[in-house]
């Protein structure tokens, strides 16, 4: 994320015990104890990104000038990580592959020098065959999520699923690293993409961009079925200046969280490891014994919290604009 955790800790218990501005029930302090409290030890990524340096340009995709970093700094070995569902991401970005009994499903495709080794090679690594890949979900319109879609679109032809406005983006730009997909299926609220025996339920949840999408669908962990909840934008950095976004996304955190809650999710996934670990949770897949909990799964209490601290930081973040001399 470009910062450290220990410096942006420290400044965070000093926030929590700062006065700086009045109290009510809406203060700054009020949402940052709840997005502690929320945190625990658990969310230390999502806390920090969120709360204490929302305006911290490292953690999305969103613009300025790009360097190709080693491949070294980022690639990371593909890995199942349930039955049906499977890593192909790098050390820094998600992508996932659920496996259905009619192909492939991939959530969010990566930069576009990263699709290639991580989704195309890592599939093959997996004894999956990239040819049978159907749909591709963009979680938003960010290139660390989206530069590979054209690359699965144009060579096997499958269906590239994202918002309405983040498909008007993402025309817009002149040229695109990895090439423009061709705007195919736009997300809708609710919406369910079916594939096989497998559906995931499209949740509009705007925010961190308009047309950002979240996602819920079932997972097998050795036959047992637990509901994913994938939240498709964390980071605040562009919208950290305005509160009718902030607000925007506070509510739809607060959707999610609650439609969530309702599916009974007990596995909280997201597009950067910062925020789930799980390019370390891949490799503790490696290390898990029969009969140990899987690393991923958290309980819906685990869930709700994360959503809430997501919610709480962009309140604390609005009444901080809303502040006397702010």
């Amino acid at each position: 994320m470009g910062i450290r955790f220990g410096r942006v800790l420290a400044t965070f218990a000093g926030l929590c015990l700062a006065s700086t501005s009045v109290q009510s029930a809406d203060s700054v302090e009020d949402h940052l104890r709840a997005a502690k409290r929320a945190a625990g030890l658990d969310f230390a990524g999502v806390l920090v990104s969120t709360c204490v340096a929302p305006d911290n340009t490292g953690g999305g995709g969103g613009g300025g000038p790009r360097v190709i970093p080693d491949r070294t700094t980022w690639y990371a070995e593909p890995a199942k990580m349930f039955d049906n569902l499977y890593f192909v991401g790098t050390k820094v970005h998600s992508a996932w592959a659920l496996t259905t009994s009619e192909g492939i499903i991939i959530i969010d495709t990566l930069f576009d020098y990263a699709v290639e080794d991580e989704i195309v090679g890592g599939l093959k690594k997996l004894g999956l065959d990239p040819a049978t890949i159907k749909y591709v979900l963009i979680s938003h319109g960010h290139g660390d999520h989206d530069e590979g879609a054209a690359l699965l679109q144009g060579r096997y032809g499958a269906k590239v699923v994202m918002g309405g406005p983040d498909w008007d983006g993402v025309e817009k730009l002149a040229t695109k690293p990895g090439g423009k997909p061709k705007r195919d299926i736009v997300a809708t609220d609710g919406q369910k993409i079916t594939l096989g025996d497998t559906t995931v339920t499209l949740v509009s949840t705007p925010g961190h961009t308009p047309g950002t999408t979240s996602f819920l669908f079932t997972v097998k962990d050795n036959g047992k079925p637990l509901t994913v909840a994938y939240s498709g934008g964390t980071a605040l950095q562009i919208i950290y200046k305005d509160v009718d976004k902030l607000n925007i996304y506070a509510n739809t955190q607060s959707k999610f969280q609650g439609l969530a809650k309702e599916a009974g999710a007990t596995v909280l996934m997201t597009n950067h490891s910062v925020f789930d670990s799980a390019a370390t949770r891949a490799r503790l897949m490696a290390l898990r014994k029969p009969g140990e909990p899987h690393p991923y799964e958290i309980g819906n209490d685990g869930v709700t919290r994360y959503l809430t601290v997501m919610a709480e930081c962009a309140k604390a973040q609005i009444a901080r604009l809303r502040a006397p001399n702010s």
